[in-house]
């Protein structure tokens, strides 16, 4: 077991910072998801990205 640890130990510190960086951004993104934030800026009258954006879409023909 010693000699696990001393091959690949750090493998498994890069591991495990990797995996506690993932889950802070998941669980951050699932808490603000409930809070009602979003990733945008908020001024949909511009981006149409969303459902709330812009409705009267010119499109050329």
């Amino acid at each position: 077991m010693i000699d696990f640890l001393t091959n690949y130990g750090g493998s498994l510190a890069v591991g495990l910072i990797v995996l506690a960086l993932v889950s802070f951004i998941i669980i951050r993104g699932v808490k603000d998801k409930r809070a009602g934030k979003s990733a945008c800026g908020g001024d949909c009258s511009c981006c149409g990205a969303c459902k709330y954006g812009n409705k009267e879409k010119k499109h050329k023909v």
